[in-house]
């Protein structure tokens, strides 16, 4: 084996995780910062060893941003469910609305959010309380 291939193996779980298609805000900002980072190193220069890697990271990063946009006036278990599958969150991490079993009601069109609720993710998330009522 070449010297190449077993540096790559070693650096290889350092390396993958910024590979990969972001599935949640927190792994789309890494991947940004990833991008700066090479891009900083030389990676804007096509010539540079980095611009690939610059060129895939930058795909990977436009690839988040081109998600579906959340349709204009959506009834609001839609923005609810658009925005948990944005931010990759699950039932369980919606604590704001309250327990289990309320999420669930709310899931399944049986509950409406409150004032309060919708409050609360309008924060969360970074829209108007309006979206959820």
């Amino acid at each position: 084996m070449n010297t190449q291939i077993s540096e790559a193996i070693i650096h290889w779980p350092h390396v993958a995780p910024l590979l990969q298609p972001a599935h949640t805000e927190e792994e789309y900002k890494a991947l940004v910062e990833a991008l700066d980072a090479v891009l900083d190193a030389g990676g804007a220069d096509e010539s540079h060893p980095m611009a690939r890697l610059a060129d895939y990271l930058g795909d990977l990063v436009a690839e988040w941003e081109a998600r579906d946009p959340m349709p204009e006036g959506a009834p609001p278990l839609e923005v609810l469910r658009f925005l948990m599958a944005q931010y990759g969150l699950k039932q369980v991490d919606l604590t704001e609305i309250g327990s289990q079993g309320v999420v669930s009601e709310v899931l399944h069109g049986k509950r409406n959010l409150n004032l309060r609720q919708a409050r609360a993710l309008a924060e969360r998330f970074g829209v108007s309380a309006q979206m959820f009522l």
